[in-house]
């Protein structure tokens, strides 16, 4: 087994088993009022949470753009914002702040936005999470998104009028999935979905896209002869309300450490076991540690000077 390529999931099973665990999820409302976070009594120490400190960090770091580290394990420097508002999408829950970027993802949303309606019904993209404006861990959800390669863009198409800052805090993504977990909802799920997840999988841009595993199987069922690219749509929990899309380490950006390639096949022999009734409905474990907040030491060093920087 490629433990790396299963590191992400073997990280979600020990937190689904640990009490309280709850994912930040895209019907999560944001705020009209978003507050600023108290300061640190003592951001220097080395015990201080690393989600404490990049959750502070308003603005990008003034340095040059690049991803440090791994997804679930870095920075992001030179962070770019994608505008709030654009010609085929618009970004949810700007309280947040969350919709920063390398510019290689903010070029490819972009992109990929205008090809939505040529290749859907849909007019456009509404843009979920992306990063934090210097990346890193985030105060709530999100394993990744640490270094602005990982987007999550709403099961929901963008309507064809500007959404009001009430409609982006407080509306709720689309839920595709059936109630009992075990395939899509027919009275929800439409070829427009399919055929926007198909084309951010044939980016070669797109590293990965992570669905709900129900959806995962109905793209296998609906698929035909062209498969090739359902190997980069990969079954994880939740995102039943969002696809994840993961791009890859921009070309010449060494310290950004890429994910281990996708698996050859399509996958679709291989989702049995996410319909397991213990998978689908894990057990809490009541003896689970809780596993201590990321810091700064688990991060790359020179993290450090991408949160020091003006």
């Amino acid at each position: 087994m490629n433990l790396r390529a299963f590191a992400p999931v073997l990280a979600l099973l020990v937190a689904a088993a640990t009490p309280g665990f709850r994912p930040a999820l895209a019907q999560d409302k944001g705020t009209l009022d978003p507050k600023p976070l108290p300061a640190l009594a003592h951001p220097e120490a080395p015990s201080t949470p690393a989600k404490e400190l990049f959750g502070r960090a308003r603005e990008p770091a003034d340095m040059e753009a690049r991803s440090i580290g791994f997804y679930s394990r870095g920075c992001l420097a030179g962070g770019e914002a994608l505008p709030v508002n654009g010609e085929a999408w618009q970004v949810m829950r700007l309280s947040r702040n969350r919709n920063y970027g390398n510019p290689a993802l903010i070029s490819f949303l972009e992109k990929f936005a205008r090809e939505v309606p040529k290749v859907s019904n849909w007019p456009g993209l509404l843009v979920g999470d992306i990063s934090q404006p210097r990346g890193g861990p985030m105060l709530t959800g999100h394993a990744s998104h640490q270094i602005g390669l990982d987007a999550d863009i709403w099961l929901t198409p963008m309507p064809r009028r500007q959404l009001s800052r009430a409609e982006r805090e407080e509306m709720s993504a689309t839920n595709v999935v059936r109630a009992d977990k075990l395939d899509v909802d027919p009275r929800v799920w439409t070829e427009d979905h399919f055929d926007v997840i198909r084309a951010a999988a044939k980016s070669p841009q797109v590293q990965r896209i992570f669905v709900n595993a129900a959806i995962k199987k109905a793209m296998c069922r609906e698929a035909g002869s062209d498969r090739d690219w359902l190997n980069k749509v990969r079954p994880m929990w939740g995102h039943n309300y969002h696809f994840h899309v993961r791009v890859y380490c921009p070309r010449g950006e060494e310290g950004c450490s890429g994910q281990d390639s996708v698996p050859p096949g399509d996958g679709c022999d291989q989702l049995a076991w996410w319909f397991q009734p213990s998978v689908l409905h894990p057990k809490p474990n009541p003896h689970a540690k809780k596993k201590p907040p990321m810091t700064m030491a688990a991060l790359p060093a020179e993290c450090r000077v991408v949160l020091k920087s003006k």
